[in-house]
């Protein structure tokens, strides 16, 4: 069975509610050039059902997409639109696993504790699924993300509101000096192929933490690891530092995308915080199955029967500093939910915001920033005493920083990789090549987070390229964030170096620690001029919403190219990590305020993708069409409100469609003109029967049938309300 020309991914959240409403136009147009438009279900259920067939019926099977796609991502073919799809934590693991239970689906439950041999394979399916499962499978090359200059234009003429930065403020990052990933890291560089396990040596004997691991020549593979006791003398003592500063407490981390590492290190933070409670109550909170792992909410909701823990929760939470909110008015706190408060987010807006974060008293302060590893939390830091010195960025004359990101087959899956481990036993961790050469060691005590991460020698050689024909196309200041007392940096800048002196461009590109090349970035952008970010993966992710949530005021609207390694495209469409606020606003006020900026600009680049790869000139036309109706978007403020009784989503699709037709109705194809001009002028004809039929419901609850899984018919009835559009579409 051939693919379609274009596959556009089934996700979750707000991005898939938006689909429902936009899909159908793009299927409607594309098809008039012969282009056909198919989905893939890799959204958390979609996955979650896949893994486990054999506990289906014949009817509720279906296909793995997720293992499809990652074929179809390695041949010429692939054209690719990924939406945002959840990173799922276990607690929305265990939400998914529930609702599809109450749906008829006779899956396993999720064994927090597996005992038997049955449970232990559940688990490990289930850990599959969780965290960045799909990201690492489907990016066989490398990240190209920028702002399109349409936005970037929109944003400079229609400047966002910043928070007030002030020298006095007292918001800080707080970081372990040492102990942690960062100062434990050794890396190396693998002159020839081997294969290679992991062991754990103790006094007892050896255990294989993993074994079956295969790397090709030239690949750089580090090891580290975060000594618990470390962290939690780091953790306690900034808690009582925040006390005495009189400020909020708040902890940034990546819980989703570091599925193994990062809920560890949220649940020291818990235990932390509550080290009272614990040292009192702990082997009773275990009876009740409590697992700080899983974060405050879920302890509190299995104690929330024994009074006397209940009292001792309360006692400490009144001798601590006040707590950072997600939510004050509902009283959910920044500890509450692992995948609540995720860093690339949660940074950036407290930075947009000057420095500020919701307390418990439903008001802004300024507070300390936890990030316990020191690998990345430079850039942050650096941000805020860049906006201590100079104010707030100022989006209206603000250049831009493009990202050139570093992640093809799966290089630096920090803290995802299936090669992290929390230890059991003291001892020494050893990697062993294949011939015995023992590659990396480390002294390791109980409850240590050790971890491997790789980086293969192609991906890395066409990054470089890639970095290169940026900087040429452009022309604008391009550093390498690489930090050459950082061990994995330095064996990167042995590739880099040597590539730019064979090209004759050395001179063109400058080479910087994270800090100190966040203020070269700030400096230039301040200016009004523009420069690449050429990173590796992790600063991939943080810095294409760090810059574009300071430009732009969100992340959802860049333009992200991944170039695959074997010739085929994948479009990213933005982040999605505001979508679960925008789901229960919908269901709450039927009003959608995701806005798919980022989906028209994927959308655009993926028809000239096509026209490129199969000759097909209506594709280009297409295209070209798409960016004259984002266009249009922007410059007539056609995009969602934020508040119901505004025009949302759907509004925004219709007038999308518009101009699309319109584009194409005055457009260079002679046989698109005839096809669309009617189209375009029924559109304008039955815009305000369309616009009240969209509306109509605005304000009331909408049922779309689930929240993971959606019921077809219910989300077609809410997100296609317009009889009148639909019967123009088709």
């Amino acid at each position: 069975m051939t693919n379609p020309d274009i596959i556009y991914t089934k996700v979750d959240e707000a991005p898939e509610l938006a689909s429902a409403s936009l899909l159908p136009i793009i299927q409607r147009f594309a098809s008039a050039a012969g282009i056909t438009v198919g989905t893939k279900d890799i959204s958390l259920a979609g996955r979650i059902l896949a893994t486990f067939p054999e506990h289906l019926t014949e009817e509720q099977r279906i296909p793995d997409d997720l293992a499809a796609l990652g074929e179809l991502v390695k041949t010429p073919e692939a054209n690719v639109i990924k939406l945002p799809n959840i990173s799922a934590s276990v607690p929305q693991l265990v939400a998914a696993i529930e609702e599809l239970q109450a749906k008829g689906y006779a899956l396993p439950d999720y064994p927090e504790n597996p005992s038997t041999d049955e449970e232990k394979a559940i688990r490990a399916k289930y850990d599959g699924i969780k965290g960045s499962a799909v990201n690492p499978v489907l990016r066989e090359g490398n990240s190209d993300r920028r702002a399109a200059a349409a936005v970037k234009t929109y944003a400079q003429n229609n400047p966002h509101r910043m928070g007030e930065w002030t020298a006095d403020s007292k918001t800080r990052v707080a970081s372990m000096s040492g102990g942690d990933f960062f100062s434990n890291e050794v890396s190396a560089t693998l002159e020839n192929a081997t294969g290679a396990k992991i062991v754990l040596e103790t006094a007892s004997g050896e255990t294989v933490l993993k074994d079956g691991l295969s790397y090709p020549a030239g690949t750089v593979v580090d090891a580290t690891y975060m000594s618990a006791a470390a962290l939690d003398a780091f953790l306690a003592e900034e808690i009582e530092k925040t006390k005495d500063e009189g400020v909020l407490f708040s902890l940034h981390m990546k819980a989703t995308m570091m599925k193994v590492s990062d809920p560890i290190i949220f649940g020291h933070a818990v235990k932390t915080f509550l080290a009272p409670v614990f040292d009192e109550f702990g082997d009773e909170m275990k009876k009740l199955g409590v697992n700080p792992n899983s974060g405050l909410g879920d302890l509190l909701e299995r104690v929330k029967g024994n009074a006397e823990i209940m009292s001792a929760i309360e006692a400490t939470m009144a001798d601590r500093p006040p707590m950072y909110m997600v939510d004050s008015d509902r009283g959910i706190t920044n500890l509450h939910v692992p995948s609540d408060v995720i860093i690339d987010a949660s940074m950036p807006a407290l930075i947009r915001a000057g420095g500020k974060g919701w307390g418990p008293d439903g008001k802004e302060h300024d507070a300390v920033c936890v990030i316990p590893d020191n690998s990345y939390a430079p850039v942050y830091d650096e941000s805020i005493a860049f906006f201590k010195e100079n104010g707030a960025l100022n989006p209206a004359t603000a250049g831009t920083v493009q990202n050139l990101g570093l992640m093809a087959q799966k290089a630096e899956e920090y803290g995802s990789h299936p090669t992290t481990f929390e230890i059991a036993e003291a001892g020494t961790v050893k990697m062993i090549l294949d011939d015995g050469t023992v590659l990396h060691s480390h002294e390791v005590q109980p409850g240590d987070i050790w971890r491997s991460a790789s980086a293969r020698k192609a991906p890395i050689e066409d990054w470089v390229q890639l970095a290169i024909d940026r900087q040429k196309a452009t022309g604008y200041r391009s550093i390498f964030w690489l930090d050459k007392d950082r061990a994995h940096d330095a064996q990167l800048i042995e590739y880099v170096k040597p590539i730019l002196e064979a090209a004759g461009v050395a001179d063109k590109f400058e080479i910087m620690a994270p800090r100190e090349a966040t203020r070269a970035s700030l400096e230039t952008i301040t200016k009004g001029e523009n420069t690449i970010a050429i990173t590796g993966n992790v600063l991939r992710d943080y810095l294409t919403d760090l810059f574009p949530i300071l430009e732009l005021a969100t992340s959802a609207k860049m333009l992200s190219i991944v170039k695959l390694m074997n010739g085929g495209g994948l479009f990213e469409t933005g982040a999605g990590g505001s979508a679960p606020k925008h789901v229960q606003q919908l269901h709450n006020e039927n009003h959608l305020r995701w806005d798919s900026l980022g989906e028209f600009c994927a959308l655009g680049e993926s028809f000239k993708f096509l026209a490129d790869a199969k000759d097909n000139a209506k594709a280009r036309v297409l295209g070209d069409a798409v960016e004259k109706a984002t266009q249009g978007i922007l410059d007539d403020n056609r995009s969602p409100g934020r508040k119901v009784g505004q025009p949302d989503n759907r509004d925004s699709h219709y007038w999308f469609a518009r101009y699309w037709a319109e584009a194409l109705a005055n457009g260079p194809d002679a046989d698109l003109a005839t096809e669309f001009a009617p189209v375009a002028r029924a559109l304008a004809e039955n815009e305000a029967e369309i616009i009240a039929e969209l509306d109509a419901g605005a304000g009331s609850p909408a049922d779309t049938g689930g929240y993971y899984k959606n019921d077809p018919a219910k989300l077609a009835h809410v997100m296609r309300p317009s009889p009148t559009l639909n019967g123009i579409i088709g």
